[in-house]
C-alpha cells in the first residue's frame, strides 16, 4: 500500500507544480456510516499563491479549506488511510486512479486524459462574482443544477446565471429596505424551487438573517420533493406548503414574491401583499391575456393593436403599468425593470413595491391616472382593481 500511495501523493505534487492539476476527488468511504462522504480538491490562486482548495462534502453541509501543497498532501495521505479507499487524480496528461480494498491492497491505474486545463482555473478571484456558488451551495445539486463536484451542468448554465440575477435584485432591495435580524418571505407558485432555495441559502448565511421563508405551490409531487430536499440540507425554517396563490393563507409577512404567475394570478399575489401589508412585492409576471382581450381603442393606437404582436405586448406595458400605479396608490414605490436577459428566459420584467408612507391625496391621483389609461384603450376594469373593490 506504502509505495502505491505514495507514487500518487508524488504525482499530485509534479502536475501541481507544473500547473498540470484538474482535480482530485476521495471516495467510497471506509465507514458507510460515516458522515464525510466525499472531498473534492482543486488548485486556486489566493493572493498570487497557489494552493489545494478543499470541499469536504457531508452529509447535510459542505466545508472549506485551503493548503499549502506539504500540508495538503499530508491531510491526503491522513484521508487515504482512515476515510477512504479511493482517489482519482485528473491531469492535463493523464486520469490516475488510485484504490485499496479492505486488506490495503491498492492498486494504481493510469488512464488517458478526460480533462483539460482551463486558462483560468486557477483564478479564486472569478468564484465570487456569483453570490451563489456553485461549489459550495448543496442545495443546487439536490435540485439538478450542478454536479457532485459542485460543477454546473451544461443544461442549466441559464438557470444558474437566473438563480443569481435573482438574488443579486434581492440583494439590493433588502439593503435599501434596511430589514433587521428578523425576516419572514413568502414565494408565491414556486414549482421546482430553485429560487426559493436560492433565497433562503442568501438571507441565512450571507445576511445571516433570522430568516422563515414559505413556498406555496399547487402541485403535490413538487411540494414533497421541495420539503425533502429541504430536510436533507438542514434549512430548517424553509418550508413548502399545497395552495393556490388566490387561496393561500399566509402569515404577516416582510416580503411577497410572486415569479411568472400567469395572467391574473400575478393580480392574486400582489392583492395578497397588499392584505398583508408587505414591506415589499416583488412580481415577474407572465401572459396579460385579461387586459388584452378587452383592448379596443378607437383612436390612433388602434394602428398598433391591429397588428397581433404589437397588440400583445402593448397589453404586457399597459397591464404592468397599471399594476405599478395601483401599487403606488396603496403606499408602494414602484420600480419596473428587465429581470434577466431575453436570451435566458422571455419572462425577463421585474415590478418591485417597497412600502412608504403616502398621503390619501396621492391615492386618488394613481387611480386617477388608471382611469385615464382604460379609457385610452377602452379596458373596462384590471383584474388587480376588482380584487381590491375599486372597479
Amino acid at each position: 500500500m506504502e509505495n502505491q500511495t505514495q507514487l500518487m501523493l508524488q504525482k499530485i505534487a509534479d502536475n501541481f507544480n507544473c500547473h498540470q492539476f484538474i482535480k482530485l476527488t476521495l471516495g467510497n468511504k471506509r465507514e458507510k456510516l460515516a458522515l464525510l462522504k466525499n472531498v473534492f480538491i482543486k488548485p486556486v490562486k489566493i493572493k498570487n499563491r497557489e494552493k489545494l482548495a478543499f470541499t469536504y462534502r457531508n452529509e447535510t453541509s459542505d466545508t472549506f479549506k485551503n493548503y499549502d501543497l506539504k500540508e495538503g498532501l499530508i491531510l491526503i495521505e491522513k484521508m487515504l488511510q482512515s476515510d477512504f479507499f479511493n482517489a482519482d487524480l485528473f491531469t492535463a496528461a493523464n486520469d490516475f486512479h488510485l484504490s485499496a480494498d479492505k486488506n490495503n491492497t491498492v492498486k494504481l491505474v493510469t488512464r488517458p486524459a478526460s480533462l483539460s486545463v482551463k486558462e483560468d482555473s486557477l483564478e479564486h478571484d472569478k468564484q465570487k462574482n456569483r453570490i451563489i456558488n456553485s461549489a459550495t451551495a448543496v442545495f443546487l445539486h439536490e435540485l439538478g443544477v450542478t454536479t457532485a463536484e459542485g460543477v454546473v451542468k451544461k443544461d442549466m448554465q441559464d438557470k444558474f446565471k437566473q438563480i443569481n440575477r435573482y438574488v443579486e435584485i434581492i440583494d439590493g432591495i433588502i439593503k435599501d429596505t434596511g430589514f433587521k435580524k428578523n425576516i419572514t418571505v413568502a414565494d408565491m407558485g414556486c414549482g421546482k424551487g430553485y429560487l426559493t432555495f436560492a433565497l433562503y441559502n442568501y438571507l441565512q448565511q450571507n445576511l445571516k438573517l433570522d430568516a422563515t421563508v414559505i413556498g406555496i405551490e399547487l402541485r403535490d409531487d413538487l411540494v414533497s420533493k421541495c420539503n425533502q430536499i429541504a430536510e436533507q440540507v438542514n434549512y430548517k425554517n424553509l418550508s413548502f406548503k399545497k395552495g393556490t396563490i388566490q387561496d393561500a393563507q399566509l402569515p404577516a409577512l416582510d416580503i411577497l414574491i410572486a415569479l411568472h404567475a400567469c395572467d391574473t394570478a400575478t393580480d392574486d399575489a400582489i392583492y395578497k401583499g397588499i392584505q398583508a401589508n408587505a414591506s415589499v412585492i416583488i412580481c415577474a409576471p407572465c401572459c396579460h391575456k385579461q387586459i388584452r382581450k378587452q383592448m379596443m381603442p378607437d383612436n390612433e393606437l388602434k394602428n398598433i393593436t391591429k397588428h397581433g404582436i404589437l397588440l400583445e405586448r402593448q397589453a404586457e406595458i399597459v397591464t404592468d403599468t397599471i399594476r405599478s400605479l395601483i401599487l403606488e396608490a396603496y403606499g408602494y414605490k414602484t420600480k419596473v425593470f428587465e429581470f434577466i436577459a431575453t436570451e435566458h428566459t422571455p419572462k425577463n420584467v421585474l415590478i418591485v413595491g417597497t412600502k412608504i408612507k403616502k398621503a390619501e391625496t396621492a391615492k386618488q391621483e394613481n387611480l386617477d391616472k388608471v382611469k385615464g389609461l382604460k379609457n385610452m384603450f377602452q379596458i373596462k376594469t384590471h383584474f388587480l382593481e376588482t380584487l381590491l373593490g375599486l372597479s
